[in-house]
């Protein structure tokens, strides 16, 4: 399990820098980390709920949870679900893959990541 080295939240950038070795440094917006939060609330049980509307999301502080992993709090309030090192590792390496897929799903449910953005589906 790679623990990261250095932990960084950047506010005004919105992003949490992970380091787990010299030039290994990953940067995860706060809109990416809150639609993959771990919690119940988006993950479902066993089926995931689409989050939108997400994309002016802060992160606002970070928390250990014991020696595994980090809580965090978002600024929409957001702050259940643990990110295990493991689950971290995981969105650090996958980003791009799992950020092209969430986008994907965004489109194919016709929502935005923008929360001033309401698209209606008319059917003729």
């Amino acid at each position: 399990m790679p623990i990261p080295t250095a932990i960084n939240l950047h506010k005004a950038s919105r992003t949490l820098s992970l380091t787990y070795g010299p030039g290994e440094t990953y940067d995860l917006s706060a809109e990416f980390l809150r639609v993959h939060s771990p919690s119940a609330e988006v993950q479902g049980h066993g089926k995931p709920v689409l989050q939108f509307g997400k994309q002016q999301v802060t992160l606002d502080k970070i928390e250990p949870a014991g020696q595994y992993a980090l809580k965090l709090v978002f600024g929409d309030g957001h702050d259940s679900g643990l990110f295990t090192w493991d689950y971290l590792w995981e969105l650090a390496t996958e980003r791009d893959k799992l950020w092209q897929s969430y986008l994907e799903a965004l489109a194919a449910a016709g929502k935005s990541r923008d929360p001033d953005v309401s698209a209606v589906r008319l059917m003729l």
